[in-house]
């Protein structure tokens, strides 16, 4: 844990959320300022800086987060018609926590994805 990581002080309970899901390797909740009707952000207990940080040194937490994705999206009723899952790498991606996070968007129609 990253004392100094919002999002390892989530998972650890120090600060409060809306915990959607959780294993093992994981936790979810949801954001605080979505960006669609459902959005839930997953991450790894553990900490890692983004998406290529975790690939490289454990990748098999990126299946368990997908995977995670995959539950939740089905009991949040999202497996059908659809959702999008994202990862931000970098200031310049949108990443403001520098913890691994995807991010699971759907309950509504979906713009085109990229810079408007």
């Amino acid at each position: 844990m990253n004392s100094e990581c919002l999002f390892c002080r989530i998972v650890a309970g120090e600060l409060p959320s809306t915990v959607v899901h959780e294993t093992e390797t994981t936790f979810a909740f949801r954001d605080l300022h979505p960006q669609a009707k459902t959005h839930i952000l997953i991450v790894p207990r553990a900490h890692f800086t983004d998406a290529v940080d975790l690939a490289t040194r454990q990748p098999e937490l990126l299946t368990d987060i997908t995977l995670a994705a995959g539950q939740i999206a089905e009991h949040e009723g999202l497996a059908q018609p659809g959702y999008r899952l994202v990862f931000n790498t970098g200031r310049d991606a949108g990443q403001t926590v520098f913890h691994v996070h995807m991010h699971l968007l759907g309950g509504e129609q979906l713009g085109h994805f990229g810079a408007p």
